[in-house]
């Protein structure tokens, strides 16, 4: 295996403010039926209330209160127990936003020939570089076809992640190269730079099966979640429900890929590899920037 896994460069954040952001979703996520008030929130994590507000509303968009209606799990379950209920219907309920400001990741895609997928990435060259966005530490990786995996960790905890994305094609090349990442970073994480005039490019490494899960989860358009049911009977597999939750789980592009979107059957959030609390941030940030 030619690999190179060690960390050359320090991603470092400048400041605390993802880990209070995911302490003050973890108090919503616990304490949500209790609908703590901001100061409430800012004694437990000894911020002041104005500061608090402050980060928040800039990572999020929208206040810890408004986040707080907007994640509150008992008030998302009965919206989505609803047949296709969207989350963007969610969030003008709880008065985030309207459709005018509805805003779509355009993403094209190719898949890896499934001799290249049993090759396990011989062969192939995946730049890979850390970087700060809303939800911690993103693990962007790409090749000369596009992005080829999104993943995400807590600042001290990057080389489990690494491994966890480089053990998936065991046999590939891997660099250190944040002059290669940095492009896809920039767009990832900022709606003004999703364009259909520029769709961002990706590549699916995966089974045959996995791929055509992926692709069904590129359908589902920003602000709105389906079940796993749904998707199974997408790919025409529906008594396949156990193996697309797999597949689902598998997803290498989380995000730009929206496995976050697939939720369980009565609406439940279920699982997410990178956290149940960043599944939840994930569709929180959607709700304010739909």
């Amino acid at each position: 295996m030619d690999m190179i896994a060690n960390l050359q460069t320090d991603i470092t954040p400048d400041g605390p403010d993802y880990d209070i952001v995911r302490r003050v979703i973890e108090l919503i996520t616990e304490d949500y039926r209790d609908q703590p008030s901001l100061e409430a929130i800012a004694a437990r994590l000894n911020q002041s209330p104005t500061q608090l507000q402050k980060t928040f509303t800039r990572w999020a968009g929208l206040s810890p209160k408004g986040f707080l209606q907007a994640v509150t799990l008992d008030h998302a379950k009965r919206l989505l127990r609803k047949e296709d209920m969207p989350l963007l219907e969610t969030s003008i309920e709880v008065g985030l936003s309207g459709p005018s400001r509805l805003h779509d990741l355009f993403v094209t895609h190719e898949a890896m020939s499934p001799g290249e997928w049993k090759a396990r990435g011989g062969g192939l060259t995946i730049r890979y570089g850390f970087h700060i966005c809303p939800f911690g530490v993103a693990l962007i990786m790409v090749t000369d076809r596009g992005l080829a995996g999104l993943a995400f960790s807590d600042s001290g905890d990057e080389r489990a992640c690494l491994e966890d994305m480089t053990c998936r094609w065991p046999n590939a090349c891997y660099i250190e190269d944040l002059q290669a990442t940095v492009p896809y970073a920039a767009r990832i994480f900022e709606p003004g730079k999703w364009s259909s005039d520029q769709p961002l490019r990706v590549v699916l490494i995966g089974t045959d099966f996995q791929v055509r899960v992926w692709e069904s989860l590129l359908k589902i358009p920003f602000g709105k979640a389906v079940t796993y049911s749904d998707i199974a009977n997408d790919i025409g597999r529906p008594t396949a429900q156990r193996a697309v939750g797999a597949a689902v789980g598998a997803n290498p592009i989380s995000f730009v890929v929206p496995c976050h979107r697939a939720l369980g059957k009565n609406g439940a959030l279920t699982g997410y590899h990178w956290g149940l609390t960043r599944k939840r941030a994930m569709l929180g940030w959607e709700s304010a920037h739909a």
